[in-house]
């Protein structure tokens, strides 16, 4: 186990968590904190229609992945 840690954050889409946490899984990381958080990047929103009307999204449901690592292993 090293000396120094490095935390890691990522911003995914929500159905990728699954496949995330299998990956960190493999990588021997069992630890996380997830947090539901909205923003937007390339994708830039998109429109929905609620009772007739159309509303413009200018931010989508995101998640927010946090984990320590060791030092060595974040390379």
């Amino acid at each position: 186990v090293g000396d120094y840690m490095k935390l890691i954050v990522a911003i995914i889409k929500p159905s990728r968590l699954e496949e995330v946490r299998q990956a960190l899984n493999s990588l021997d990381v069992h630890g996380m904190t997830v947090t539901e958080v909205k923003g937007y990047g390339r994708q830039k929103g998109h429109s929905e229609i609620y009772r007739g009307t159309e509303y413009a999204v200018h931010f989508l449901p995101k998640l927010k992945v946090e984990i320590a690592v060791d030092d060595d292993l974040a390379d």
